[in-house]
């Protein structure tokens, strides 16, 4: 339209034969970016227009989003499955699970889009809603004169949630709406959808509201800073209850002193509702942390305990401050010593009721090995069989002889307890690419099964959450292969690949057992620095059991 010429944006698509290319392949080079195909320059008026032939364009790839959602749906029957018929522990099928197709193709298709479970299992319903129960809704998607937004709202209301509604009743809802759909907010569309089928179906809003009370939870969101979203999901008027509970609290504490913000007095009242620390009867709060030692970590100059000689630096390089992470965020020294205080727990030791543990690292984040504390002094009490003297082949004299290390493999199915604690300490989540599930609720799964000769080491396990545990042996035509560093590959039956990285990547293929002379696990030396026991000469070994790994 500037200088005279005219464009515009939309979709075309071309359909090939099997093996076919495009009559200009030959010719074929990278195409210019869509801003470098539209010239510049363009008046108000034709940027408003181009905005509107865009959102049509979307619709347009929206409605072939759900026919192409839909059709793979029908190509995984739950007839497929190994186990026909056994779903997943639920009452009745819940969003994304379609009748008649398989229990898993909402895990396929969250590969497939790259996105969460939750998010493919929702788009999953909203497009089987639009594609059987709501003909007019899809095709004015498909003609680009109803957004996406907009359908998505109407099957989301007319979808799972109506999964009891009457198809005709729904019909009825979608002619009343949709005409006026396109004019109207989203949140207006959907009050008017609800209302409309209230109208019709008075006994709906009821399922609705024991549908929405059946998945109440309470849940922690976190966003960054040392700071989380405590959500609690509830019926409104009990929310209602506890917001007025928890602000009186807030108020009464501003009105006696309290200078805090009233957001931050608000944040306390909650906690001590909910903590009641005062009460002795109940359960104190505890803790699990993990300790993040980097090797370079122990080559400081630190005095060893009562006043035994500084270790010696068994490897060379500068000191990063050793860190811990407490359920995922990530704290410095510092705050581990304040949280142990308020546990009551000082210098480092496992809280009442919690654990403590520490995660070996090599420079690159590698992890060597796991040991709690009472493994960590028993290793340094029992010191290297090889060198029960004392001193080693260095020049130095000093033992460098591997006292922990990543726990070796074992002739059963079922994991060592050290084994399991590893992988959690490695994998932190599910390894399923997307999955969020924490490793301490997972399975420790053999990645080449155990009945194909798989064997019960850490470098053919991985956590698994029940849900793709059950995907990875019940689903078929999915393939998961799993590199030296930890490294997880899924491919779906349709061939899309996805990887997950292990949260703590392992060194070498086999984690410090390979030929090539790499740095050492963790040596008499570095234990004795964790343990604040001298370094050098080492004590008589004890006779004591090695940590089961």
């Amino acid at each position: 339209m500037a200088s005279g010429r005219r464009y515009a944006v939309g979709v075309t698509v071309v359909p090939l034969s099997a093996g076919s290319e495009p009559p200009e392949a030959a010719s074929w080079r990278e195409p210019e970016t869509l801003p470098q195909m539209l010239p510049s320059g363009r008046t108000a008026a034709e940027n408003a227009a181009l905005l509107r032939q865009i959102t049509a364009a979307e619709s347009m790839l929206a409605g072939l989003r759900v026919q192409a959602v839909v059709e793979l749906a029908a190509a995984r029957p739950d007839t497929a499955d190994r186990r026909v018929g056994r779903r997943a522990e639920v009452e009745e099928p819940g969003p994304g699970e379609l009748p008649g197709v398989s229990e898993f193709f909402a895990d396929e298709l969250a590969l497939v889009l790259s996105c969460s479970r939750t998010a493919a299992s929702t788009l999953a319903d909203e497009c089987a809603a639009l594609a059987e129960r709501l003909p007019a809704t899809l095709a004015a998607l498909d003609a680009g004169t109803l957004d996406w937004p907009r359908a998505r709202a109407i099957a989301g209301e007319l979808g799972w949630k109506a999964r009891a509604v009457d198809p005709a009743v729904v019909a009825e809802v979608e002619a009343a709406v949709l005409p006026e759909a396109r004019h109207l907010s989203i949140r207006q569309l959907v009050a008017a959808v609800r209302r409309e089928l209230a109208a019709r179906d008075a006994a709906a809003s009821d399922r609705r509201r024991a549908d929405a009370e059946r998945n109440c939870d309470v849940t922690v969101r976190p966003i960054g800073d040392g700071v989380s979203e405590l959500v609690a999901r509830m019926p409104h008027e009990l929310a209602e209850a506890c917001r007025r509970a928890v602000d009186s609290d807030a108020w009464g504490a501003k009105r006696d002193g309290d200078d805090r913000p009233l957001g931050v007095l608000r944040t306390g009242a909650l906690a001590d509702r909910v903590l009641q620390s005062w009460d002795e009867p109940r359960p104190s709060v505890t803790a699990s942390i993990t300790v993040d030692v980097p090797l370079t970590a122990l080559a400081a100059d630190w005095s060893g305990a009562e006043g035994g000689p500084a270790p010696v630096a068994f490897r060379p390089g500068a000191r990063p401050a050793p860190t811990a992470e407490v359920d995922g965020e990530p704290v410095t020294a510092a705050h581990v010593r304040r949280l142990l205080a308020q546990l009551d727990a000082i210098g480092l030791r496992a809280p009442a009721g919690g654990s403590l543990r520490y995660a070996i690292t090599d420079d690159a984040g590698g992890l060597l090995a796991v040991a709690t504390d009472r493994e960590l002094r028993a290793a340094a009490r029992r010191g290297c069989r090889t060198h029960p003297a004392g001193g080693g082949a260095d020049p130095d004299g000093v033992c460098r002889c591997p006292v922990l290390e990543v726990p070796g493999p074992v002739d059963r199915y079922r994991p060592t307890p050290g084994q399991v604690r590893y992988l959690h300490t490695r994998d932190r989540t599910c390894r399923h690419p997307g999955c969020a599930n924490r490793a301490v609720w997972a399975d420790a799964d053999h990645v080449v099964a155990h009945a194909l000769g798989g064997e019960t080491r850490c470098e053919n396990l991985c956590c698994l959450c029940r849900r793709h545990h059950r995907v990875k042996t019940h689903a078929p035509g999915w393939i998961h292969a799993m590199a030296p560093d930890g490294t997880l590959t899924v491919t779906t039956p349709s061939g899309v690949s996805r990887t997950s990285h292990p949260y703590r990547r392992r060194r070498a293929a086999t984690a410090g057992r390979s030929r090539d002379p790499g740095p050492p696990l963790l040596s008499l030396t570095a234990a004795r620095v964790l343990t604040g026991r001298p370094a050098h000469p080492p004590d008589p070994p004890v006779d004591d059991d090695p940590p089961p790994f």
